[in-house]
């Protein structure tokens, strides 16, 4: 068995083009997914669930049969694809930069400014909250995008190769677009929702690990209050991540959260006090810290599979 180095380079490399660059502000390839998935819901939804596992299938299955030919090309080739959907899919710096500027509103004073920035976070409705709130918000969104944005991508990438990354981008980016529970959405995106979370089983359990990993001093804390708290929230991936973040952070994060579909309870997430803005700093550089891991994971994955 030899090992797979286009794979493991190329995830490196598109790992190190994130952290220099960061998404394009233009152009991006997700937003031009998007932009056809939009099109595509607005032809297929009639509000029931077989027309959203049939619109699931129609913009999923083409974007892994693309990643399926290129991971089937010489080895140059499928280094510079895989260095490319990995630089695509990957979000851990953007999301870095989007909460950064977050807490540097906060810290002097701009509220108005702050609620606008974390629009760019969550989905909540932000006009009326507080800085604490704010802050929260924030601090949610850094912990359960480092698994979105950075973890399941690299894991699927180290497993699959170019299917994997920009297959998982399809299947998280329709689950942001369409799974939502109102009345639009409620039957239609289910599948969606629920490929989505099949996606990122495994590899929200993994980021919990690698925050103990990088924490080794409150793993034990980490590990008490992810098997405690997960399960209060709604979401069966989110809530580990956030539990280990908040044991991580030694801080508080759930509670009622209100959406453009109404009022949601997030449970109750660790033991300490609300998160402050140092608390959101701190996210980030936890953040940062599990990207490198999660990188030498998916590499580490790559070399231990047969190369070509």
């Amino acid at each position: 068995m030899r090992s797979d180095w286009p794979r493991a380079t190329g995830l490196l490399a598109g790992c190190a083009l994130d952290r220099a660059f960061g998404d394009p502000r233009r152009g991006h390839p997700v937003a031009l997914f998007g932009s056809a998935a939009a099109r595509l819901e607005r032809r297929f939804n009639d509000g029931s669930v077989a027309a959203g596992l049939l619109a699931e299938a129609v913009a999923v299955l083409p974007v892994v049969a693309l990643g399926a030919v290129l991971e089937r090309r010489g080895p140059l080739v499928r280094c510079m694809a895989t260095a490319g959907a990995t630089f695509v899919v990957l979000g851990g710096h953007t999301l870095a930069r989007e909460a950064t500027l977050v807490a540097d509103q906060l810290a002097v004073g701009d509220l108005p400014s702050a609620r606008r920035q974390v629009t760019h976070l969550v989905g909540r409705v932000t006009d009326e909250l507080t800085e604490p709130e704010i802050v929260r918000a924030a601090t949610e969104s850094v912990a359960e995008n480092s698994s979105d944005a950075v973890v399941a991508p690299l894991v699927w990438g180290g497993v699959v190769g170019v299917p994997g990354l920009i297959g998982y981008r399809a299947i998280n980016t329709l689950d942001a677009m369409w799974g939502h529970r109102t009345a639009r959405f409620e039957r239609f995106g289910k599948a969606a929702a629920r490929l989505d979370d099949a996606a990122n089983l495994l590899p929200a359990r993994l980021t919990a690990l690698l925050v103990a990993a990088v924490r080794p001093g409150e793993a034990a804390v980490i590990r008490h209050t992810v098997a405690r708290d997960a399960k209060a929230h709604p979401s069966p991936n989110a809530g580990v991540v956030e539990s280990a973040f908040a044991a991580a952070l030694g801080v508080r994060l759930g509670g009622r959260n209100v959406y453009a579909s109404g009022p949601e309870d997030r449970g109750t997430l660790g033991d300490g006090g609300p998160p402050a803005i140092t608390d959101l700093r701190s996210a980030v550089r936890l953040l940062r810290q599990i990207s490198v891991a999660a990188a030498a994971v998916s590499v580490a994955v790559s070399l231990r599979r047969p190369g070509r």
